[in-house]
Order: C-alpha cells, then structure tokens, then sequence
C-alpha cells in the first residue's frame, strides 16, 4: 500500500463524527489547498477565529496571483467555514511600513491574537534602521479587518549576534497562559528560537529571554496548551527550494513554557542533536514543503493544521524559476498518545477530504514501514571483499572491507549541483517494495562546526537524480537529512527534509521503497533510529517512473578533520 493510498485508507475509517458538517467546496467535503480561490500563494499562514461569525487567515508579503508584480502587505482573507475563503483587503498599504523600518523592509510570518479589547499582530520586520537588523514588529486593529495601526516601537528590537551581525528576528508566535502571562516565541535558524514574556498590554517584551530550541535547525515557531502540556511547533529545512523543498513540521512538549520541549523519545529540542517528533512532512503526493504552520480548532472543537506547501509540479509563481508558489492548505490535526501528526500521520491531502466542522473520534496512527522476510541475495554483512554485486562510481581505494566493516573515510567530495565528485558504492535493489537499512558509527562529536561531514543511504538513478539519506554535520547541529536532487528548467534543483535525529556514534536508517501503481514513481521513505529498536519516519521522496534507481552508500561533504565512516551491514527485507 502506498503513502497516498494509506491516506485513503486512513480517510475511509474516520468517518465516526458528531457534529454538523459545515459547508465546502463540496458540500461536506472540501480539497487543498483552501487558498486556491483568491491566491496561488499564501505563505506562512495563520488563522484566528474573530469576535463575529468568521474566520481570518493572514499571510506573509508576496504577490497572490501569477503575474502580478506588486507584493501584498500581509494579505488578508475570511471564511465562515475554513474551506470556502474571500480574500478581504490587505493589512498594509504598500507605503505603510513602521517607523524604525527601512524602506526596503518587508513583511513576514504575520502573528494575530486578541489581547484585552484588541487585535493584535505581530509581524517579522526584515530590516530596520541604522544597521539592518530585523525585528518584530507590532500593531493593533480594532477588528481583525482592520485598520491596523502600527506601534513606533517594535515588540523584539533586533539582537546583536555575538560573532558579528544581526540574529535573525523572524516568525513570531504569541501564547497567553492560564494565569494570563503573555509570551512571544521568535528567532529562526541563525539565533535558535526563543521566548520572553510580553508587558501586560503584549505590545513589548520585557525581561531576559530563554532559548527553547536549536539554532540552525528550527524556525517558525508556534506554541499551544493542550492537557498540561506546552507543544512547540517548529518547522526545518529550506521552506524554498521549489520542487524539491523539504521544509516540514516537528514537535516538542514541555509543562512550562520556557521548556525544556522534549520529543516522544525524550529528546531535546535545544541541543546539538536536537529531536522533534514529526507533524506533517512531504509524503510522496503533490505537496512537498510542508510547513511554517498555525493551529485552528474549528466550532466543532476538531483540531486543524494550516501551513503552506508547494506543488511539486507548478513550484513557482513565473515559471521556471521566481518566487516560491506556497498556497494555504488545511488538514485535521489527530492527537495520538499526547502527541499530534497531521490526518493520524498521512500528512498533507491532495484529494477530497470530511470538512470542518465535525469532531472526529479516537483514530489509529496510519501505520509505518516494517521488516519482514529478509533478501540476503542483496545483502551484505561485510565478512569478505565487496564482491561482483558492487559497482562503484568513482571508485576511491580509501574505502576498504575488514573485522566485519565497510571504512571509508569521508571524502572531500560532493554530489549536489555540478560537484558531482563523491564516490558512490551501489549495488542492484530487488523488484517491488523492500526496506533497506544499515548501521553507521561517524564521530562527528557535536556542537562544533565541520560543515557538511555526512555519510548514509542513497538511491540513485544518477549525478543529478538521487535521493540521499545521510546524517550529517550541519553547523554545530548533527541531523539526519534526506534529500533530494532533479533536473530542473536547465539546471538541477536539490533540497532536503530532516528525518531525524542521529546516534552520538551509531546510527541506523532505513529506505522503505515501494512503486506508486497510480504513476509509477519510485517512492523512499526515511527511517531514523538511535538504538536500532524505536524508529522514527520521515518523509518521502520520490524517482522518476521508468527508471531503475539502485541502492548504495556515500561518505563526503568535507575531508577536515578526518572521520571515517563504517558501515556494519546493507541488508534488504520485504515490506
């Protein structure tokens, strides 16, 4: 069964609702994305339900429509029912920018809360006067509509990075708790993610700030109180890489809001090696790209998701190339054993789906890849040389087999763009659906900088079209990256999802392959485990139909300091 027909799977069994449907694009069903009707892109959405019979969802600064030229200041549009929206008027006209901005600045990420008798927005600030930085800025509305009237000063000022420039003040996110403290989340890959308390009137922050999550791993960050516990949304990767953008959401909880967020296995978010339990990822359909989200929890008390996400197919407002096409899509958020995973964990939708306004029951999470009969015809314990079934693509005499191990030093080579100089060791996969694992130790330490040491899976059909599963340095982080690179408009395109979170030394992943017998795409799915027993999957990717990817390993991305990979095993089993 493939990822897409898991989802129908998943949407076929959840039909035990008790509430009435509220209307859609087809009576009670309704498609992604939601945007569609008044715009081809609505990035970094967020939705808030207003003081009248409406829904408002606002997003960042972009044209909405192929074609137009003139950006939109915070676009704004209104819904009665989630699905069915009309685009309203936008916050900001073109020469309203507040009064510490540059006249260059736009503006991002945009934020809504109500706080006492007014709305307020908070919005990322991309440059300011004198030096650049960026900062949050604030308004208040009288209405959600409007008019929003900026405060002359921002909520965040920019903050000095201690090594030199500006951190980047980005992606603000406001939660009030019970007690009625207000706190702003904020901040982005360079500076990490994280929170002060906000003065009284939420119009500024006030004392010192506390760092919640990793720099150079997280951004977009959005925070909700659920049974005790505090969630941290936060989105990874590039958001913007066109057909191959990897961005997509992850999850962390704590009891206080200041953290420490943890993931279901325990792990940190604030660390070098820095957990998250997945939410929504690219899962081989149209979407890729899935992230920057809000929460909004429809009349009927059913949780939802709205992110932006891109059509692998139609990636770009002017083709081939120009800004990112990122609409609005909505999906039922499940929350399963205290945890939440879009549409029980089938992630983004592509086809017609039960609309809001009806509270699902207790659902099972869509179920994950599993081993079974092991292929030992194309496997190898590495107990001898590599034998015929092996066939290296730049072959490099470094990589030796001994004691049961593959040790091969990590090359200063690369695969992506027009490197094409890494060694690749591949070897045939079986026909139909498989699982491919191995088991790595790569003592990349953690916390310092050795950009961008990697070893890992890949499929591969050749230089310019592979998906890669690797973990890697990236930064003072260590992430597992699954990425992927395509031909595209002339050139190639390459992007990454993060799949997990490696070993302090071992590390194990796993390639589930199965054929789409929709359009024939080969389909890898990621799987990532610490300890060889609890795995965690992440995204998908998918090869061109036609084509004979094989399976092999890679060590590159840089040859200081030295690190050798090794390899305990490459054992294939059906799926």
């Amino acid at each position: 069964m493939t990822v897409r027909r898991l989802l129908a799977a998943c949407t076929a069994a959840l039909t035990l609702l008790t509430a009435a449907p509220a209307s859609a694009h087809g009576g009670d069903r309704y498609r992604n994305p939601v945007s569609a009707g008044f715009a081809d892109t609505f990035a970094d959405p967020v939705i808030i339900q207003g003081n009248d019979k409406f829904f408002y969802a606002y997003g960042t600064t972009d044209p909405l429509r192929e074609g137009e030229k003139t950006p939109h200041r915070i676009p704004i549009a209104r819904s009665s029912d989630l699905v069915n929206w009309k685009y309203t008027g936008d916050a900001f006209t073109a020469g309203q920018l507040p009064p510490y901005a540059r006249s260059t600045a736009a503006l991002w990420a945009p934020e809504v809360r109500r706080i006492g008798n007014r709305w307020v927005m908070y919005v990322t600030v991309t440059e300011t006067e004198p030096d650049g930085g960026s900062a949050i800025g604030v308004a208040t509305a009288p209405s959600p509509a409007g008019p929003w009237t900026f405060a002359a000063e921002p909520a965040v000022p920019p903050r000095a990075a201690p090594g030199g420039g500006w951190w980047w003040t980005f992606d603000p996110a406001q939660l009030t708790t019970p007690d009625g403290t207000h706190w702003l989340y904020y901040g982005s890959y360079f500076g990490g993610i994280w929170v002060s308390r906000l003065s009284p009137d939420g119009l500024r922050i006030t004392g010192e700030p506390t760092r919640v999550a990793v720099d150079n791993k997280f951004e977009g960050a959005y925070v909700v109180r659920r049974s005790g516990w505090y969630y941290l949304f936060a989105s990874s990767a590039n958001c913007c890489a066109g057909p191959t953008t990897g961005y997509s959401v992850s999850v962390g909880r704590s009891r206080s809001p200041l953290g420490p967020f943890v993931d279901r296995d325990g792990q940190s978010l604030n660390v070098s090696r820095a957990g998250g339990t997945p939410v929504v990822a690219p899962n081989g359909n149209r979407w890729v790209g899935t992230g920057h989200n809000g929460l909004i929890t429809d009349r009927a008390g059913q949780d939802w998701l709205v992110y932006h996400a891109i059509d692998r197919s139609d990636p770009y407002l002017d083709e081939p190339f120009g800004i990112n096409e990122r609409p609005m899509l909505l999906d039922r958020l499940d929350w399963i054993g205290g945890w939440p995973a879009v549409n029980a964990g089938a992630w983004a939708s592509e086809t017609a789906m039960p609309a809001p306004g009806r509270r699902v029951g207790p659902v099972r999470p869509v179920p994950v890849p599993q081993p079974g009969r092991a292929l030992p015809a194309y496997s190898d314990e590495f107990s001898g040389a590599l034998g015929p079934a092996w066939d290296f693509v730049r072959p490099d005499a470094a990589a030796t087999v001994s004691g049961g191990q593959l040790r091969w030093p990590v090359q200063g080579a690369d695969l992506t763009g027009d490197s094409n100089s890494a060694g690749v060791l591949l070897r045939d996969a079986p026909a139909g659906s498989w699982i491919a694992e191995t088991r790595i130790r790569l003592g990349l330490g953690e916390d310092t900088v050795r950009n961008f040491q990697q070893a890992g899976l890949i499929a591969y059909v050749d230089d310019d079209q592979f998906a890669r599963l690797s973990t890697v340095a990236i930064w003072n982080t260590r992430q597992v990256e699954f990425g992927k690179e395509m031909p595209y408009a002339g050139t190639t395109s390459y992007g990454g999802t993060i799949a997990g979170t490696p070993g302090l030394d071992t590390t194990w992943l796993r390639l589930a392959h199965r054929v789409d017998p929709g359009n024939g795409e080969h389909e890898y799915r990621a799987g990532v485990s610490r300890d060889g027993r609890t795995w965690t999957w992440g995204g998908v990717w998918t090869l061109p139909a036609g084509t004979a990817p094989r399976i092999g390993l890679i060590a590159h991305g840089g040859a200081e300091p030295a690190v050798t990979a090794e390899f305990d095993y490459l054992r294939f089993s059906r799926w």
